[in-house]
């Protein structure tokens, strides 16, 4: 008998609650749509993924992993869940390969990235369509793979030093050649065949 895949995340303890979520039910919800098992160790935050039967495929594993991993820096389940569907990817920022320990740095880039109350961090969302979650060193982005780059750069432009004028104007041009490329296939996707 062959090994059963298993895949493992590690949960900030005070994370834990939002996994598991009121009476288990984002963590039900979330083997459910996996079609997984899921172990969470409560002290040590320690959470082991394996499939519910043989023949699950193993991107449910790694779907829910993302997942996890996604609560673990910040996303609320609602947002989360966003990683379960078909083209959606994580994408996590080490902000310390960036700026080092020094926790003066690390607060002003995340400053820069966050805004005055919030603002430059729902642009960013707004304009790339993507959600990102701003934590103690790591900055999180759920999203499809173009927006999800697209507001990647954009953070590392922030992270760089450039103006926020600067990278919304970056921005607008991605995010426009992206949406023009994807109208372009959908009515090249609509055309019949001659």
């Amino acid at each position: 008998m062959q090994g059963v895949t298993r895949l493992y995340a590690k949960v900030p303890l005070g994370r834990i609650g939002v996994l598991i979520g009121e009476k288990g039910r984002v963590k039900e919800e979330l083997m459910r749509r996996t079609r997984t098992k899921i172990t969470v160790d409560s002290s040590s935050g320690m959470v082991i993924i394996e499939p519910e039967a043989p023949g699950v495929p193993p991107i449910n594993l790694m779907k829910a992993r993302d997942f996890i991993r996604a609560i673990g820096y910040g996303f609320s389940p609602e947002r989360a869940f966003r990683i379960l569907e078909e083209d959606q990817i994580l994408i996590v920022i080490d902000l310390k390969q960036y700026v080092g320990d020094s926790p003066n740095h690390l607060s002003r880039v995340k400053g820069r990235i966050i805004g005055e109350a919030g603002k430059a961090r729902r642009t960013l969302e707004e304009m790339t369509g993507t959600y990102i979650s701003v934590s103690d060193t790591h900055v999180a982005i759920i999203g499809d793979y173009e927006q999800a780059q697209a507001a990647r750069e954009a953070i590392e432009m922030l992270i760089e030093g450039r103006r926020h004028a600067t990278v919304y104007r970056y921005l607008d041009r991605v995010m426009y050649r992206v949406k023009r490329r994807r109208m372009l296939q959908l009515w090249e996707d609509q055309e019949p065949p001659k």
